[in-house]
């Protein structure tokens, strides 16, 4: 508070919930003011005049006209360094479990806590020697930051120079691990500010597919890495679990995890779950590589704004160093309705549905953060994806929040409470969804697991998609009504939907799909179909076909680990079946 008393002091005028009008200091955009007799955070985001206004990140009641105002020069920032894997912060990087053994289970007014242990002490390796030639990016030495886990320390962006000295050793954040010829001081933490971007040599072209272990998602409808996804979807549809899940087993190196607005037993059962995950790929503990940011909806809607910035600069941060970080928005529509609120008190002219006119500016300008891209370093490359999960009110797609949200990304991942409520998980309507990565992806997807797999993936959608207009007719005249063929279709469909496209997310082997045995499933039921369709010709039944009793046992390869054989052993004995049926 010592730097704080030297600046400009001003004082409360107005007060509007979280939203504050100072009068008597000089302030510019998105400066961090102290605000009251109880130092509340807020930050500068209007000037009009002689009034400047702040939105508060805390609870602004009991405070009143007159009380003062501190403005402490600096924009929103976040520390970067050593210890942010494994934290769990708020919106505005307070970290919850510290303040937690100081306070208790309930956080008071105007607390702070800076975002990295200022204490402990980590082993710096340095990599560079005196005389290098340094510039923003390059990295200078590594940190062993969590068992497995390699941290880069990188010179700050715009900083360039000779080091004149360098150390390796046993340092706090804050201590100096060097110097470069122009006097700049090299510690082991950066501080940015959240809302600008980090800078990046030069932006990729999204050509590697993030693998999610999710067969509806690595099949039908796959992301890239550096890519953006929505998942917009219902009350009760299955966001969160999807999420979750898919922090578990996408391959990223660095998971960002954002409750953003979400119900508070929710983020409870998202924090004490995260702690206990292994982490499939090493069998250490998943928090190693994690990093949660939780603000649940009955916190300061302020904070609420801020946190998606705060983890998307943490995401940046890691990329930086070269690693492909996943980061989770749990809900991006929470995020909005805090823009909404704030822009209401400001009496701003509103847009479709209260949401201020520049909603669709601000969604495009967090999802364009994400992006595979070729670090200022230049050594190698790194990615944030981002997965922004949607809350439309009553499931209504048409809403703002989602279609602005279509507009800026490009995998729409749609969620159906009625396939919820079938039980069918994930329940993501192939139908609605869609990647427009595909075609990106191909060449990876023909290398890496078979020239086959756009082709397999192409009939398995026709198919789902031709059930459904059949679909239509069984309800008016019943399935015996429809020529054989199309009974045929509409089993082969349903094979896919109940032995491809559902997984379970609890079972040991099946929450977990890899690549060739999502390929052999889809071969061995398109198998099943290319079979039927030549008996068929021959004059055999359909209800002969149907009765084939070996395609059944395709189902089971989604629970073993050695699927090849078992797969292998179904295609046998359906061809056997097939041989042994007569017209």
């Amino acid at each position: 508070m010592e730097g704080l008393s030297k600046m400009e002091n001003g004082t409360l005028y107005r007060i509007a919930g979280p939203v504050v009008i100072a009068r008597g200091i000089k302030a510019n955009m998105y400066d961090v003011m102290r605000v009251g007799k109880e130092n509340l955070m807020g930050e500068v985001i209007q000037i009009d005049g002689e009034n400047v206004i702040i939105q508060v990140y805390e609870d602004t009641s009991g405070i009143k006209p007159g009380e003062p105002v501190i403005n402490t020069g600096k924009p929103l920032s976040v520390e970067l360094g050593p210890g942010l894997l494994t934290s769990i912060y708020d919106g505005i990087q307070r970290p919850l479990e510290i303040l937690r053994k100081e306070q208790g289970d309930y956080i008071f007014r105007g607390l702070e806590a800076p975002g990295l242990n200022q204490t402990k002490k980590w082993e710096f390796k340095a990599l560079t020697k005196k005389g290098d030639t340094v510039h923003g990016g390059t990295v200078i030495g590594e940190v062993a930051e969590t068992p497995g886990f390699v941290h880069r320390i990188m010179v700050p962006p715009g900083v360039s120079g000779t080091i004149s000295k360098i150390s390796s050793g046993s340092f706090t954040i804050n201590d100096s691990i060097g110097e470069l010829d122009n006097g700049t001081l090299l510690t082991l933490k950066q501080v940015w500010p959240v809302r600008i971007p980090r800078p990046v040599a030069k932006k990729l072209d999204p050509t590697i597919p993030l693998i999610t272990g999710q067969r509806i998602f690595d099949a039908l409808f796959p992301l890239a890495k550096g890519g953006v996804a929505a998942i917009p979807g219902p009350f009760g549809a299955g966001k969160t679990v999807t999420q979750q899940t898919l922090a578990k087993f996408c391959d990223a190196d660095v998971i960002v995890y954002v409750g953003c607005g979400e119900r508070g037993n929710e983020m409870t059962e998202v924090l004490t779950e995260f702690p206990g995950l292994k982490d499939p790929r090493s069998g250490r503990p998943l928090m190693n590589r994690t990093i949660l940011i939780a603000n649940t909806s009955n916190m300061p809607v302020a904070a609420r704004e801020a946190s998606v910035y705060t983890g998307v600069t943490l995401a940046e941060y890691y990329r930086d160093m070269g690693y492909n970080v996943a980061m989770m928005a749990d809900s991006t529509s929470r995020w909005a309705e805090a823009m909404r609120e704030i822009s209401s008190r400001l009496e701003e002219m509103p847009g479709e549905e209260g949401y201020p006119a520049y909603l669709a500016t601000r969604l495009a300008q967090f999802y364009e953060r994400a992006g595979r891209v070729v670090p200022l370093n230049k050594a190698g490359e790194g990615s944030v994806t981002i997965i922004g999960a949607v809350s439309p009110p009553g499931g209504d797609f048409s809403e703002p929040v989602t279609q602005n949200t279509l507009r800026v990304t490009k995998t729409f991942w749609a969620l159906d409470a009625k396939l919820a409520q079938r039980r069918h998980f994930p329940s993501i309507n192939w139908l609605t969804s869609y990647s427009l990565y595909m075609n990106t992806l191909s060449p990876w997807f023909e290398k890496e697991v078979g020239k086959d797999y756009r082709g397999l993936i192409g009939q398995c959608m026709s198919i789902l998609q031709e059930e459904e207009k059949l679909l239509q007719i069984v309800q008016l005249v019943g399935s015996d009504a429809l020529p054989e063929k199309q009974q045929l279709t509409i089993e082969v469909a349903r094979l896919i939907r109940e032995f491809f496209l559902q997984q379970n997310a609890f079972h040991e082997v099946d929450s977990f799909c890899q690549l060739p045995k999502t390929r052999h499933i889809m071969k061995t039921i398109l198998l099943f179909k290319s079979l039927g369709e030549e008996a068929l010709e021959k004059g055999v039944r359909v209800q002969k076909i149907l009765s084939i009793k070996a395609k059944n046992e395709i189902a089971n390869s989604k629970y073993e680990k050695d699927y090849e054989t078992l797969l292998k052993g179904v295609e046998e004995s359906m061809k056997k079946e097939f041989a042994g049926v007569s017209p």
